[in-house]
């Protein structure tokens, strides 16, 4: 008789991570002028094919303009979109193509073209064409989504750098996963390391042990 492994400690429960089904993922930063949550983000997206990256404007004046040559080997396909709108048709076009490894799209604020229908259309075409969606919100409430898991992601301190206790170590990010499907929803302070996601013990810590490693 196989006997099952027994169930990890809470610290260590799997983050919903990479491995999952691909599709619309939405994202709120916790201010518009917090951008942690690209630090969260690009470690989860295949980086072997070209990432399209749409942009509204309005998140462009009030947030900034995405720098690729800044995201290392990345090769990212950059669209400035007028509106919301345009933004919504760039993403559902580029979620349809197999030969992108993610979409990423950055909307500012609630406008009238976000509402269920567009999100569940994102969705539906992305379980498709199984190119995964980041839909990042800017300045934004929760209201209605087809988004079929719902982050609130911020900076958090960072660790301690083991060399030098004076200078910043890994950044790490405060990650509230309130809406899921499939998984339970669940608020962890993580850290990106070693090509996984680990739980961090404690404000300006240290990531926690080997066995509580996450994969992410």
């Amino acid at each position: 008789m196989q006997v099952s492994d027994p169930p990890p400690p809470p610290s260590a429960v799997p983050l919903p991570l990479r491995g999952r089904i691909p599709t619309l993922s939405e994202l709120f930063a916790a201010s518009p002028r917090d951008s942690g949550w690209a630090g969260f983000l690009l470690p989860q997206i295949d980086r072997s094919k070209p990432v399209l990256w749409v942009q509204e404007r309005m998140g462009i004046l009030e947030s900034g303009r995405v720098y690729p040559p800044g995201l290392g080997q990345a090769d990212i396909l950059h669209v400035e979109a007028r509106d919301a709108r345009d933004a919504l048709w760039a993403m559902e076009e580029g979620v349809r193509c197999s030969a992108l490894s993610a979409v990423i799209g950055e909307l500012w604020g609630d406008p009238a073209a976000l509402d269920f229908t567009a999100t569940r259309r994102l969705a539906v075409a992305s379980e498709c064409s199984h190119v995964p969606c980041w839909l990042v919100r800017l300045g934004g409430i929760a209201n209605l989504s087809g988004a079929r898991m719902r982050w609130r992601v911020a900076s958090a301190p960072s660790l301690l750098n083991v060399l030098d206790s004076r200078a910043p170590g890994l950044p790490t990010w405060d990650a509230d996963l309130f809406r899921a499907r499939g998984y339970p929803p669940g608020r962890w302070t993580v850290a990106h390391d070693s090509g996984a996601f680990h739980l961090v013990a404690g404000s300006g810590g240290r990531a926690l042990g080997e066995e509580q490693r996450l994969t992410a």
